[in-house]
């Protein structure tokens, strides 16, 4: 019960950040480096209980590679979709009144900017957070937390920079995405984790 209720908390945070630093331009430019460490110390504080998922795609990719209980993933999902749930229902609460646009994305851009920078956050999670080559390491938070972080500087006026069925949900939730698209991130980003965990069996064929 203690890495479902971690699962929840991180991922909440997650899409709490993201909605009070986008909806109302909250932090301006500098919103995908507040989103990314949001991640980044959710992940140092409940990676040791949960492994800090916050992210569908995460658990499926961490599952394939091996590193995740089976009877775990469904429950993930749950309790990631539904604190990302709340955490929208909460900025939306919080910032009532402000005008919220849905931003307009095209269909195969946002789909190749979504599935490229989920499968590097998920094949970094995987290598610094499971593999044994690094095994115990202290950096592994700031290295999936700056990913993010890239990821929204570099496409996220593409497809608005989700990389996170959960995230998805929650941007759909405030406004900020159409629930019409939401198709497009579930699409991108599971693929996304499920390539990256093979891909990553590819690579380190040792690691098991």
């Amino acid at each position: 019960m203690n890495k479902y209720i971690v699962e929840f908390i991180g991922t909440f945070f997650l899409v709490f950040t993201v909605g009070c630093t986008v909806v109302g331009n909250g932090a301006g430019p500098l919103a995908p480096l507040a989103i990314g460490a949001a991640l980044m110390v959710m992940i140092f504080a409940g990676g040791y209980i949960s492994g800090g998922h916050y992210n569908p795609a995460v658990t499926l990719g961490v599952w394939l590679r091996g590193k995740c209980d089976p009877k775990d993933v469904v429950p993930y999902w749950i309790v990631q979709i539904v604190g990302a749930a709340l955490a929208a229902a909460c900025v939306k609460y919080l910032k009532a009144g402000t005008v919220v646009t849905p931003m307009t994305i095209a269909v195969f851009p946002a789909l190749l900017a979504e599935f490229l920078f989920t499968f590097a956050l998920v094949f970094v999670v995987l290598h610094v957070a499971t593999a044994k080559g690094t095994s115990g390491n202290s950096f592994y938070g700031l290295a999936i937390g700056f990913t993010v972080t890239t990821g929204a500087f570099s496409v996220g006026n593409i497809s608005g920079g989700a990389f996170n069925p959960a995230v998805a949900v929650g941007i759909s939730i405030m406004g900020l995405s159409s629930w019409l698209n939401i198709w497009i991130y579930f699409l991108a980003e599971l693929v996304a984790g499920g390539l990256a965990a093979w891909v990553f069996k590819i690579v380190s064929p040792g690691d098991n």
